[in-house]
């Protein structure tokens, strides 16, 4: 199971892009509520029905967390100490890690980057203590993808589902979701 935590100010189009990249993989995923509250709110004034709430959460199968930026999402995100304890645990165990735009904070606060190449919405690398800031759209050092920003979301969720299953099913949702007629 994917789990992709979704807090009051996440990026709507981080979550839910990501979200629909992995689905199309036939991955399951939940997305999930930190506040308490299935309804929540993101950073546009966007409002997304989460499937679980993270109290309810059975980490023991989580393959990856996933975690969106935005403002004040990403912040509401590195303040959630419950949230911070299972990425901790995740980490430990060896599990992968993905966080796009301003999110990879959440990583870079808890020293999770140090020595490794990252990436993160411009204006955020002094919260990536320790990481080597690289500016590339998607970088994975180890078991962290790190994501840009918005324009990122494609590569991210196609790197993310190149982690979890393999490089040709990821090269088949880009080639089937048009995204080669993009670049």
């Amino acid at each position: 199971m994917v789990y992709l935590f979704f807090t009051t100010g996440s990026e709507e189009i981080e979550a839910l892009g990501t979200a629909d990249i992995i689905r199309r993989a036939g991955l399951e995923l939940q997305i999930v509520s930190t506040t308490g509250e299935h309804l929540v709110t993101g950073a546009h004034g966007i409002q997304v029905a989460t499937d679980v709430l993270l109290e309810d959460v059975d980490f023991f199968d989580a393959e990856m967390l996933v975690l969106p930026g935005g403002m004040p999402g990403a912040t509401n995100l590195a303040d959630n100490d419950t949230l911070k304890e299972r990425i901790r645990d995740h980490v430990y165990l060896g599990r992968p890690v993905a966080a796009i735009c301003a999110a990879p904070l959440v990583l870079g606060r808890l020293g999770m980057l140090s020595g490794k190449r990252a990436t993160c919405y411009p204006g955020f690398e002094g919260e990536l203590t320790g990481a080597t800031c690289t500016g590339a759209l998607v970088e994975q050092d180890g078991q962290f993808i790190t994501g840009k920003g918005p324009a990122a979301v494609f590569e991210f969720g196609y790197a993310i589902v190149e982690c979890l299953k393999d490089k040709s099913t990821a090269d088949a949702l880009r080639q089937g979701m048009l995204w080669s007629e993009v670049k």
